[in-house]
Order: structure tokens, then sequence, then C-alpha cells
């Protein structure tokens, strides 16, 4: 498991990030892992937690959104890209403590290896920017190690050839 945050936790137009501190129980959200060629995808995140850093696109998911649809709707939101979702990553917990010991946020995320197929790139809603990143420079972006090992597993599964789309569906069946 991760305890750093760095693909969740930006403000939503239904929920504010206030309302994700402290949480009752762990906010599902998800990750993009936007692969073009030999470059990802980062946004600098605009609101708390990891305000100010370079991670993966994402965030909460809504009530009644499929996976699928919460990280595509993300996406677009934060970069103005629309993508294909492929498969999972990785799914693991991302807990951040306050100096007391009580979880200030804790997330549960489910990372998708993604495909840019559409929009053109620009920074939007809880992003301070957006930019796409040679794998070798992730480092000197300062990109969180765990960040980066779930950027090279989503490489990995691209390499491997078991990339096939997921479907999206915008309305529920």
């Amino acid at each position: 498991m991760r305890s750093s945050m760095d693909s969740v936790g930006n403000e939503s137009s239904s929920r504010s990030s206030a309302s994700r501190e402290f949480p009752e129980r762990p906010v599902v959200g998800v990750g993009a892992v936007v692969v073009d060629g030999s470059r990802v995808l980062l946004v600098r995140r605009a609101n708390e937690p990891l305000k100010g850093e370079w991670s993966l696109p994402g965030g909460a998911v809504e009530i009644g959104e499929t996976l699928e649809v919460a990280i595509a709707r993300e996406v677009r939101e934060e970069t103005g890209l629309q993508v294909d979702v492929g498969p999972i990553v990785d799914v693991l917990d991302r807990i951040r403590f306050d100096p007391d010991g009580r979880a200030r946020y804790h997330y549960v995320l489910v990372d998708f290896i993604c495909r840019p197929s559409g929009g053109t790139l620009a920074c939007a809603s809880d992003a301070e920017d957006a930019i796409w990143v040679p794998l070798v420079e992730l480092r000197d972006r300062g990109v969180a190690d765990a960040t980066i090992s779930v950027i090279q597993k989503g490489f990995d599964l691209v390499r491997s050839g078991s990339w096939t789309p997921r479907e999206v569906h915008w309305h529920a069946e």
C-alpha cells in the first residue's frame, strides 16, 4: 500500500475537498495513466491534498458513475482531453494522516491505463497545469516514487500488448 496521495483529492462540482477531509469511510477514486508514445500526462494539483504537486489526472467517483465514466470525466475536466479507457493498472489505498494520527484523507484508488482519443490539452478545472512528460523525466518533475511505479506498470501493460479499451457507458442502462 502507498500512503502518499497523487491521483485524487481535487474538488468536483458536486463535492468540495473539505467534505473529503476526515471521512467516515474511504472515498473511491480513479486515476489515469494516459500514455502517448513514451510520454505520460501529468497535472499539477490545484487543490489539497497535494496542491501544487505533479500527479496523474483523476478524482473521486460520483454517485451513479461507473469507474470508466468517472475516469473519462476526470481526465476531460482536468485536461480537456477525451480518452479511451483501458485495463486496470493497480488498486491501492492512499491515506494521509493529520499530526494527531487521524486519517485526514482516505482514498481507495483504481488506476487505469488510458490513451488520448480527442480534445485539446489545456489546463482545466482542478489542475493548475497539464503537460505531457517523457517517462525518463518524471523524477525531474518531482513526481512521487509511488506514482512513478504506477506509471511504469502502465507502460509495461501497454508494451505487453494486452491493452483493450473498456466500454464507457455515459448513461446507466
